[in-house]
């Protein structure tokens, strides 16, 4: 859902630009989008372009009779109109529109995927005063709602208020505990460890989309900084090592190995039950099979025929045999069932 600000600025753009008077404006700006068109998409070179535009359009609006005497306010509304509507137009070229850039998405989620399943915040030497569960997770729905929207303006909102909601909690507890606020050192550690939790889609295609597209005199002061730190967290997961986490380099390897096998299980038990979901399905169209996967599940003790107590018995000592095998292959691989367990439990 767009922010109120934004929703006024480019209606009331729209509406300008709907105005008789706006035509030759309205007709630059499909000129623009058109022109386009012929070349191969190229994020950098489609934003230098882009950029260009902006500024164009700025002078184009100071001196257009619809803006006569307007306020620097009113300008800046106009153009972030015009940013909304270029860029909305233009998403399918400019949003992760490359093999490259879909490569890079793919691999930041995947490492944030293994990263979510052991990384705790002792892991980010973050403080125990700072851990605040409902504060990160606002956080986190926050930055998840980035893929939600085509704006730059708009996803960059969303990181703006995902950092505003840590920067509170750093603020809050800094008054609180009458202790002196430590900046980036503190605020860095908490906003990866978010980004692990959220693992917000197309991370590295939305970073990149708003750098380039977001009009240039926007990234500046708060939002520059925090757009860094985002980028800074993102290059934090994609080159994490044992170091980083505080921990000795085999036992980072070891939890990231575990944690592939983790994916690989869930991977195949999800497979498992599509299968078997389509079994199921299968056999509700022939009366004359078992019937069901679990035939004893509804039924009573005492009505079981000897026959069917050694059918249970049977698939009882199947589960126990396979459990086994599963339990030696985890110790193998110096897996320790409680700690996968848990890492289940705990996954975000």
């Amino acid at each position: 859902m767009e922010s109120p600000s934004s929703a006024v600025d480019f209606y009331g753009f729209l509406d300008r630009m709907r105005r008789p008077a706006a035509a030759a404006l309205f007709r630059s700006i499909k000129s623009f989008l058109a022109s386009l068109s012929p070349d191969e998409p190229s994020a950098e070179d489609d934003g230098a372009r882009v950029q260009a535009f902006y500024a164009a359009m700025e002078a184009a609006f100071r001196e257009h009779p619809l803006w006569a005497n307007a306020t620097h306010q009113e300008i800046d509304h106009a153009l972030e109109g015009l940013e909304k509507y270029i860029m909305t137009k233009l998403f399918d070229r400019t949003f992760a529109a490359s093999p490259e850039d879909a490569a890079a998405d793919a691999e930041v989620s995947e490492r944030i995927g293994l990263l979510q399943r052991f990384v705790r915040p002792q892991h980010l030497d973050i403080p125990k005063v700072l851990h605040n569960e409902a504060s990160w997770l606002l956080a986190v729905k926050e930055l998840q709602k980035i893929n939600s929207f085509k704006s730059p303006r708009e996803k960059l909102l969303c990181v703006m208020s995902c950092c505003q909601v840590i920067n509170n909690l750093l603020l809050n507890v800094s008054m609180s505990n009458d202790r002196t606020p430590s900046g980036a050192d503190e605020f860095l550690p908490i906003l990866i460890y978010i980004t692990i939790k959220a693992n917000p889609p197309h991370l590295h295609s939305n970073l990149k989309f708003v750098q380039l597209f977001r009009r240039e005199t926007k990234l500046v002061s708060e939002v520059e900084y925090y757009l860094t730190n985002l980028i800074s967290a993102k290059m934090f997961i994609v080159n994490v090592d044992g170091r980083s986490l505080s921990m000795e380099e085999n036992e980072f390897q070891m939890h990231m190995e575990t944690a592939k096998l983790g994916t690989q299980i869930c991977a195949a038990s999800l497979s498992s039950l599509q299968g078997s979901a389509t079994s199921t399905r299968g056999l509700q169209k022939q009366t004359d099979t078992e019937g069901s996967r679990f035939p004893f599940m509804d039924s009573e003790t005492e009505s079981l025929t000897p026959a069917e107590l050694k059918q249970l018995h049977g698939l009882y000592r199947q589960v126990v045999t396979r459990y086994t095998s599963l339990s030696k292959a985890l110790r193998k691989l110096s897996i320790d069932e409680d700690q996968l367990l848990a890492s289940v439990d705990d996954d975000p």
